[in-house]
């Protein structure tokens, strides 16, 4: 657990820079503007690489030093992978200027908290729960931020409809790649022929 926690508090960390601006204008001031997001960047791919280590790790050791709190109804997992089919596609929409993106303002964060109900809902371990929730605290917790500064996302209302057929099209070949290869090999639980939750 301790590697898990470790590494949620390094990403969020690092992530929670940006929406203190004084800090982070400081630190763009000291390292120059690229080394700030090059220092970003490896701190946050550490973290990361973390959380997913320090979470399959917990999840190989399920029942024992991973209690279960509760055990989910099978319908909860049904709603999960139907929650998660939009999460894939504001995922692919934060990066491609479109009306979808537009429309969302930050589908990036609104991407995270579908994501983090659906593995909330269809998990009840320890650290599910801690990995889920610290994610979706941390997405309500920017969008506040982000609101309070002003920023009201990057836009993209005059985008051609091409790029929201994009986004749907690249969103559901996300979720197709999840389903069948993605989160086995990521994660470590089969979604399709396995027992796993997601």
């Amino acid at each position: 657990m301790m590697l898990l926690i470790a590494g949620l508090a390094l990403f969020f960390a690092i992530h929670l820079v940006p929406t203190n601006r004084p800090l982070r204008d400081g630190l763009a001031v000291r390292f120059g503007e690229m080394g700030y997001k090059g220092v970003f960047s490896i701190v946050a791919l550490i973290g990361f690489v973390m959380i997913v280590l320090g979470f399959a790790k917990m999840q190989a050791m399920l029942g024992s030093k991973n209690p279960i709190l509760w055990y989910p109804p099978t319908w909860t997992r049904h709603v999960a992978f139907t929650l998660m089919l939009p999460a894939m596609i504001l995922l692919v929409a934060a990066y491609i200027p479109s009306r979808i993106r537009a429309a969302v303002k930050h589908p990036m964060l609104v991407a995270i908290k579908i994501w983090a109900l659906a593995h909330l809902l269809a998990n009840g371990d320890v650290a599910s729960i801690v990995l889920f929730g610290s994610f979706l605290a941390y997405a309500v917790y920017d969008r506040i931020s982000l609101k309070h500064r002003g920023n009201m996302g990057a836009g993209g209302a005059n985008a051609p409809v091409i790029n929201d057929v994009l986004v749907v099209v690249l969103g559901l070949g996300l979720y197709a790649a999840m389903l069948f290869w993605g989160h086995a090999w990521l994660i470590g639980v089969p979604l399709v022929g396995g027992a796993g939750g997601t």
